[in-house]
């Protein structure tokens, strides 16, 4: 009897999470004064890779060239595992990068126009193909995926901020903006795009649409509310992490893609209370994840000036931080035992390895 209540209460408690209007009172959750959580030790790297202003963004490519998006340099660098550049892109405000299968970056970023005399900043997405160019990127051709249509220059308080790819060359692109009243085309959305055939066997990307059932201004589960980040999982599926900087309860939310007789579509993996992940305000402002070749999930939040480790199932792993270490990491990335952060506030990239790593 006992076991069947405590059942019956998780489902109630998600029942209500995902549809709360007010969003639950948090605890402390931050690693206190930079110390290490655990009985293992992050042992930094040197030299420390500096010259860059705010980087946000930073991934390792799949051809294992790192992709730096620095940006108030406002250029996309690229570098060799030793950290030497190895060329750079010039794009305005850089925040999120990405790279497909066919080794193509997805960037978001911006762009000046005119609108009726008067210059106008809208926030964009990129394409650049680099294998065009031979992977020299700065002679990458670059195509400008949106802004597209008069509609979405109707939209300028419209910002793209996160970009995840997936095994078939689709991607996600993460938007937020002001207008979540509407059930249409709400601005805090994920838009999806895909391959689309042409008559001469060509395929382009084509925006077919919106992630469905996540709440625009939603404080529990299956949220849009303010996305800063997507990441995606390898293999065959759709599963991605989604952080938040909305007034969200859970900040990090692991959206696994499911197909079943009854249903096709996303649903949280993790239920809310069931581990370290889904505790109540765990972050403060997680502006990117990565993943390890375990599914370990590595979360910077640069409200709290750390990063935290979970594991498949959420539960917390080797967390470490504090104003001593970073100031508002807002990216990882995760390549051959090392952990890579962009240490955005003091314009650097640092780099950890686990102690029981080292020979």
């Amino acid at each position: 009897m006992k076991k069947t209540i405590n059942i019956l209460t998780i489902l109630l408690s998600v029942i209500f999470l995902t549809n709360c209007v007010t969003k639950l009172d948090p605890p402390d959750n931050s690693p206190k004064g930079g110390q290490v959580i655990s009985d293992t030790l992050y042992i930094q790297q040197t030299p420390i890779w500096k010259g860059f202003n705010r980087p946000q963004d930073i991934i390792v490519g799949k051809e294992t060239f790192i992709y730096v998006a620095d940006t108030d340099n406002n250029r996309i660098v690229m570098l060799n595992l030793a950290g030497h550049v190895v060329g750079e892109r010039s794009i305005k405000q850089p925040i999120a990068i990405a790279q497909d299968f066919q080794l193509n970056l997805i960037v978001c970023a911006q762009f000046d126009t005119l609108v009726q005399g008067s210059n106008i900043t809208y926030s964009a997405v990129y394409k650049l193909n680099m294998v065009a160019a031979k992977h020299i990127i700065a002679d990458a051709p670059i195509t400008r995926l949106l802004p597209k249509t008069s509609f979405d220059f109707s939209h300028p308080n419209r910002e793209f901020t996160g970009v995840a790819t997936f095994f078939d060359n689709s991607f996600y692109i993460a938007r937020k903006g002001p207008s979540n009243s509407t059930l249409i085309d709400p601005d805090n959305s994920i838009l999806v795009f895909r391959k689309k055939e042409l008559a001469d066997g060509s395929k382009i990307d084509t925006l077919i649409g919106r992630v469905p059932l996540l709440e625009p201004l939603g404080t529990g589960l299956m949220s849009a509310y303010d996305i800063s980040s997507l990441s995606s999982y390898s293999g065959n599926n759709y599963d991605m992490n989604v952080t938040l900087i909305g007034d969200n309860s859970f900040k990090t939310q692991i959206l696994e893609y499911v197909i079943t007789e009854d249903f096709t579509g996303y649903q949280n993996k993790i239920p809310p209370f069931t581990t370290d992940l889904m505790i109540v305000a765990k972050f403060e402002k997680p502006e990117g994840t990565t993943l390890d070749i375990f599914d370990n999930i590595f979360v910077a939040d640069a409200a709290k000036d750390s990063i935290f480790k979970f594991n498949s199932f959420g539960d917390e792993m080797e967390s470490f931080g504090g104003p001593d270490v970073f100031s508002s990491p807002h990216a990882v990335a995760y390549f051959d035992k090392t952990l890579y952060v962009a240490d955005t506030d003091n314009n650097r990239i640092l780099r950890f390895v686990l102690s029981t790593d080292v020979d």
